[in-house]
């Protein structure tokens, strides 16, 4: 494969490489992309020789800062003026989520490099392997909220999972983590200096079982900053409704608190409300059952508006000034929230056997 691949695969030892090869768009993850990896990696799992899987990003920025949206913008915009027929939209959330799905249930080690950007898709592509290794260069956020979206890529399954309040609090707000946090939260399961990863690669490579060679190169990534708000993160994000939520952090009265209302009063009203209501069902549903709820959300919120002035705000115009609609969470009514849950007009998320 030609190294100017969007995606390259490799066989080095006794593992199989991927970089993720877009760092210009700092990698973010492609249709394209989607439709080699599923299969190569689909063969890799059967493949004996192949006693690991490495992931990581090409470049000194990002391991993949999420999806392409903007491509899912154009397309959606050119299906509601009548030039294109969508078809794009359900074939990236489909192969995505058959993809995050893949990677969860791979019968042998992946280990996710994790070094610099990791949002939305990224986050899809590493959160679900057997070992998530951060760097000093680490940057992880779910940031969908703001751009009319809800945080997708199994995010509804391992937020809810996340100890505490956690996983709440990070998909509604968007909150970043750097190394420290996210070990502290169990989004992560070790840090290494990204000057030691190419060492780590190496000793993979040469059979080391990847337990072993990660505590090898392994090292402290200091204390976790917003350590010092987790009790205040399970008393003010416990409840079930964003009313609520933010009712409790008004009662807070702290700095934090303030800035977490001001956060809150930033993103898609509908985001947050269908946010809170897909982690809260995903954390009585399996990993598979989260991924049919995804591909429901994501095709209503394409259907939606906020989406498309999300994107328009922060990517297209770039002016960060959204409009959302409605534009104040008492507007946002509980039939608003469950037409997202609903089954889409092309059925319900089948996956592959």
């Amino acid at each position: 494969m030609s190294d100017n691949a969007e995606i390259l695969f490799e066989r080095r030892g006794a593992i199989a490489l991927v970089t993720l090869n877009r760092p210009k768009a700092l990698n973010a993850l492609t249709l394209g992309m989607i439709r080699l990896f599923d299969p190569q990696l689909r063969a890799w799992d059967a493949d004996p020789e192949v006693k690991a899987v490495v992931i990581r990003g090409a470049g000194e920025k990002a391991f993949c800062a999420g999806g392409d949206v903007v491509s899912l913008y154009e397309s959606g915009k050119a299906a509601r003026a009548g030039t294109g027929d969508g078809s794009d939209i359900r074939a990236f959330f489909s192969g995505e989520y058959t993809l995050n799905r893949l990677i969860k249930r791979l019968s042998k080690p992946y280990v996710a490099l994790i070094d610099g950007i990791s949002m939305g898709g990224g986050v899809g592509l590493s959160e679900h392997g057997t070992h998530r290794v951060v760097t000093e260069r680490t940057l992880f956020a779910m940031p969908e909220t703001g751009i009319g979206l809800y945080p997708d890529v199994g995010g509804t399954y391992f937020l809810p999972r996340l100890p505490g309040q956690t996983g709440t609090w990070l998909g509604l707000t968007g909150e970043r983590l750097k190394a420290a946090d996210m070990l502290a939260v169990g989004a992560a399961d070790a840090f290494v200096p990204s000057a030691k990863l190419d060492e780590l690669i190496a000793d993979l490579a040469a059979g080391t079982p990847p337990d072993e060679a990660i505590a090898k190169v392994k090292d402290s990534a200091g204390d976790a900053p917003n350590a010092a708000h987790r009790a205040a993160i399970d008393r003010c994000y416990a409840f079930n409704s964003v009313e609520e939520i933010v009712a409790a952090l008004t009662a807070e009265g702290t700095d934090w608190a303030a800035g977490q209302l001001a956060t809150l009063k930033r993103v898609s009203p509908t985001s947050l409300k269908v946010t809170l209501e897909a982690i809260r069902r995903g954390a009585a549903l399996d990993f598979d059952g989260c991924m049919v709820q995804e591909l429901r959300l994501s095709i209503a919120c394409l259907n939606g508006v906020d989406f498309y002035e999300g994107i328009r705000a922060a990517l297209v115009d770039k002016d960060r000034n959204p409009k959302w609609s409605p534009a104040d969470l008492a507007e946002v009514g509980p039939a608003d929230v469950a037409r997202h849950f609903a089954e889409p007009a092309g059925g319900d998320l089948v996956f592959p056997a």
